[in-house]
């Protein structure tokens, strides 16, 4: 099976920092479990969008883009 290449977009990574500390664990973890399976159980498709999707993690939300071996985490 092809693992992906993550990046983070420096926004992305700068509100991650902001987050309460607990939650900041549940998220990275998301993160590394798309590397394995970009599109897991309750991924949505961004409307109006080719490559864009969401997961949601707790009361957060990832967005996230799949572009052949890479995924691109951060805002739209």
């Amino acid at each position: 099976m092809e693992s992906f290449k993550i990046v983070w977009k420096r926004s992305a990574e700068k509100e991650l920092r902001k987050l309460d500390k607990q939650s900041i664990p549940k998220i990275i973890s998301a993160v590394e479990e798309l590397f394995i399976n970009p599109y897991p159980f309750g991924v949505k498709k961004l409307f109006d969008t080719e490559n864009n999707y969401r997961i949601r993690v707790g009361d957060y939300r990832i967005v996230y883009s799949v572009f052949q071996s890479q995924l691109i985490i951060g805002h739209l």
